[in-house]
């Protein structure tokens, strides 16, 4: 009782702390995850694009394709917390450019993002049955009217379980972010616990804060997956129709 009411005094006395933190990482998450998707939609219609039968436009695709296996091979094979220390203290010490940490946290997780929802999304283009990609070629569509409005809307929902994984990653992975002092959850509980020498009580807090996140935003996706997928007696109805039919 007496390690419960420790915890209980801890968070309410730094509840106010607590909140900054969760929101800050909710807000770096969430942001993170979106813009990285647009990254990844970007480089997926790219990587995925066919050669055309201008060579100039074939030369400036392959530099394209190039740049984006480059860009996903680093982004994928460097830590987070490398990556924003380089980019955070990089670019004050050799660009003379100062950004806050917030900023260099919202720009390091998106593009660390878009690394790895660049592949998601060329994996949900290539799942596409080839024969709709044809049938758009031949009512006379362009690559980029076809991904538009017919192949990116289904794959879409295909990578959304991707999607939300990656965003539930992300809320983990901003913890690496206290190297640039950014005020994330994980920061606000290590300047909490430097103050009052609890260390397990108050990480125990923070981690059941997480978890509670974690699950949370995990439900909400399986209630989305739900609703795009439809309703599961579409088959039982079917069957109904065809027995009064008959």
């Amino acid at each position: 009782m007496e390690f419960l009411s420790r915890m209980a005094n801890i968070f309410m006395e730094n509840r106010a702390g607590f909140l900054r933190g969760t929101l800050a990482t909710l807000e770096i998450s969430l942001i993170g995850t979106i813009v990285g998707l647009l990254i990844g939609m970007i480089i997926g219609i790219i990587r995925t694009s066919p050669k055309t039968k201008n060579s100039i436009v074939n030369f400036i695709l392959g530099g394209a394709k190039l740049l984006s296996n480059i860009y996903i091979q680093v982004l994928r094979g460097t830590p987070m917390i490398v990556q924003s220390i380089l980019f955070y203290y990089g670019l004050a010490q050799f660009a003379g450019i100062d950004v806050s940490p917030m900023t260099a946290a919202l720009v390091v997780v998106s593009i660390n993002t878009g690394a790895y929802m660049a592949e998601v999304v060329r994996g949900g283009i290539i799942a596409i049955d080839k024969g709709q990609f044809e049938a758009a070629s031949a009512l006379g569509m362009n690559h980029f009217q076809t991904m538009s409005n017919i192949i990116l809307p289904q794959a879409f929902r295909n990578i959304i379980p991707a999607t939300g994984n990656e965003f539930i990653v992300n809320i983990k992975d901003t913890s690496v972010l206290n190297v640039i002092t950014v005020n994330e959850l994980f920061f606000v509980t290590k300047t909490i616990a430097g103050g009052n020498f609890l260390t397990f009580e108050t990480y125990l807090i923070t981690s059941m804060i997480y978890l509670f996140l974690t699950l949370s935003i995990a439900s909400l996706l399986h209630l989305l997956e739900r609703k795009l997928r439809g309703s599961d007696s579409y088959d039982k109805i079917e069957i109904d129709v065809l027995k009064s039919a008959n």
